[in-house]
Formats: structure tokens, sequence, C-alpha cells
């Protein structure tokens, strides 16, 4: 068997519908819509999740939670990412993107003591916990909070 010779199997191809070509097409005139209503007009046709009148599964499913509106989202950073800054350098917002730790929209930045630091850093972030604190100060590094 070769490449030319392959052909799909019977009745797996069908040629398309041929809408609105004649009477005698069988799909002419109307072109399958029927005479009248919502769908037999141009631009018509129900929109995303209507089903017919009947409700919704959207409306039939039970409301569940709360969404704060006011939640504020925060990058996480823990100190043992700080390893690809030198001694002494300043650990802020536009270091951390340069680096490629934080990405995308937030509303701050924030530190956690998971993993070890061995050097001091300069650090200037939105907050930081009480554990990277302490493992900071442990090394001499210096913590604004802005």
């Amino acid at each position: 068997m070769k490449l030319n010779e392959l052909s799909p199997a019977k009745g797996s191809h069908k040629p398309r519908k041929r809408l609105g070509r004649g009477v005698g097409s069988g799909t002419g005139k109307t072109a399958g819509r029927g005479t009248k209503g919502y769908n037999s007009r141009s631009g018509g046709g129900v929109r995303p999740g209507f089903e017919g009148g009947q409700m919704p599964l959207h409306r039939r499913l039970p409301k569940r939670g709360f969404k704060n509106i006011f939640r504020k989202n925060f990058a996480i950073i823990n100190i043992r990412d700080l390893s690809r800054f030198k001694k002494g350098s300043l650990v802020d917002e536009a270091a951390l993107v340069g680096k490629g730790l934080v990405k995308g929209k937030r509303d701050g930045i924030k530190l956690l003591g998971h993993g070890e630091i061995k050097y001091p850093l300069s650090i200037r972030l939105n907050k930081i916990s009480n554990s990277a604190r302490e493992k900071i100060v442990a090394v001499d590094g210096n913590i604004e909070v802005i």
C-alpha cells in the first residue's frame, strides 16, 4: 500500500450541506431554518446558557462561599529565593521582578521564612513574616517595610 492509494473509509466522508441553493436541493428557500421564529432570522439564536425557558443550570445550582472584593493579592517569596542576590544588595520589588521571582499583577510582596540565608541583605518589601525577620536580623541584614 502506498500513500496515493489511501482513501477514507466508505461512508465516513460526507459532503457539506449547501444551504439556500434552490427549491430542488431540499435545503433551498428557508435553508433548513423553518418558516418563522427566533432562529429563522439573521442574527437569531439563543444566548449561551439559555435552555429554552427551562431554569438554566447556572441558576439551578446553589450559590456557595463568599468572594471578598477587597482582597489583597500578595506575591509570595521565601528566604531561600534570595540566594540569587549578592551580599549586601537591595532586595525590593524592582529587583525581584528583574530576577524573575515575581510576575503578574499584585498588591504587594510578602517575604516568608522558608529556607536559610547566610549573608546580609537590605530588604525593602510590603510584608515580612516574623520567622523571615528573625533570620535576616540574625545575619545582620537590614529590613524596611513599605
